[in-house]
């Protein structure tokens, strides 16, 4: 196929898989799913540009399985994370509901779809290396690879470890201050970051790779401007008060660095 046909149907299949989550969404009357599809499609995007696409197999079969993992690490993370509190909703569409109560089923169907539209746009990467056919691996390539494993292993053990602090009933209402959150308040969402970084890096030796750059870019615009951070951080300071305050002045919000005494 060429690029743009894999473009028009990877968006239209994108698409349709959300106007499907968005239904079922409605059906439950809760739109946090949407985050566990989100995270999903990329797999499901990557092996389709690996199957469709004209690149050397050995790539194409590489950055699949890059993606794979992380996609499904995550989205089963959210999953469980979603499904533990249904029906209880995430704050963020709880707030949604109330910013658009005059127009909300149709506002959140076109949230939906520019979901759908953000898979495909942070997507470029996987599209640019699935159509490189220079039969060999290029020493950036072996960098991103590199950079994903270490930002996928710090991704997942931050998580973890929040996890692991959650399920203490001693730390009910406490700020989760040890492990790699001790260095950032965010570590999970720099190596979410770092990963985006790792799949451009990737890309910079295929054709128009340097595109990509809207992966980490957009990523972290999300990350500490829209829904990430600022969000997070909001929620905190409602539940822990003048604890997260304090955390917030000795712990760097985003790139983990030693704390302030």
């Amino acid at each position: 196929m060429t690029t743009l046909a894999l473009v028009l149907t990877a968006t239209a299949a994108a698409c349709a898989l959300f106007a499907a989550a968005y239904a079922v969404s409605r059906r439950v009357d809760n739109y946090g799913f949407v985050d566990v599809v989100w995270s999903y499609a990329f797999a499901g995007l990557a092996a389709f540009y690996a199957l469709a696409g004209q690149g050397w197999p050995v790539r194409r079969a590489l950055i699949a399985a890059m993606v794979g993992v992380w996609s499904l690490r995550l989205g089963t993370h959210l999953a469980v994370r979603v499904a533990g509190h249904h029906p209880v909703e995430d704050s963020r569409y709880v707030q949604l509901r109330h910013d658009w109560a005059g127009n909300f089923h149709g506002k959140m169907f076109g949230f939906f779809q520019l979901q759908a539209v953000s898979v495909i746009a942070l997507g470029a990467a996987f599209l640019f290396i699935a159509q490189n056919s220079a039969p060999a691996l290029h020493p950036l390539e072996l960098t991103g690879a590199a950079l994903w494993l270490l930002a996928i292993c710090g991704e997942a053990l931050a998580d973890a470890q929040l996890a692991a602090f959650r399920r203490a009933p001693a730390n009910r209402g406490r700020v989760c201050a040890v492990g790699l959150w001790r260095y950032s308040r965010h570590p999970n969402y720099f190596f979410e970051w770092l990963i985006w970084v790792a799949y451009f890096v990737f890309a910079l030796p295929s054709p128009l790779g340097w595109l990509a750059v809207v992966g980490p870019a957009g990523i972290l615009f999300l990350l500490l401007r829209v829904t990430g951070i600022p969000m997070a951080e909001q929620q905190s300071l409602r539940s822990k008060g003048d604890a997260y305050r304090r955390y917030q002045q000795t712990t760097s919000a985003f790139v983990p660095w030693f704390p302030k005494s």
